[in-house]
């Protein structure tokens, strides 16, 4: 009985961090304000909302990429600061605010695991 407990308790602790890498090297993309990166974690569609754009639901990542990196340009973003982040069954969700010259953005991510990684599947920037 005990090591069935140890064994549960290991699965859970691995698992809890599995999506910690995932998760790091997004954050770390958003801090950094690299579009490239970013768009290297979308699905291969996404529904996309940009500041005072109309949602775009089905976007091909490459389309969403060029999109992102010309918001990034044109609002000058330089970082971005975490607000949280949770889990929900095998989706994952990231808060923040993107920050630039005197400015911050709200951003909300969703990402699915797929693939033993998370893709994002939806992005909104207010």
């Amino acid at each position: 009985m005990k090591n069935i407990f140890l064994l549960i308790a290991v699965f859970v602790g691995t698992a809890s961090f599995s999506i910690q890498p995932d998760t790091d090297a997004i954050v770390k993309a958003f801090k950094t304000a690299d579009a490239i990166e970013i768009g290297g974690y979308f699905d291969d569609f996404i529904d996309l909302k940009l500041l005072d754009k109309e949602e775009v639901k089905n976007m091909g990542r490459n389309q969403a990429t060029i999109a992102l990196k010309t918001f990034f340009d044109e609002n000058h973003i330089k970082g971005f600061e975490k607000g949280s982040d949770r889990e929900i069954g095998n989706t994952l969700y990231i808060t923040g605010k993107l920050t630039s010259t005197g400015k911050s953005y709200n951003v909300t991510v969703m990402l699915k695991a797929k693939s033993n990684k998370h893709q994002i599947i939806t992005m909104r920037i207010n």
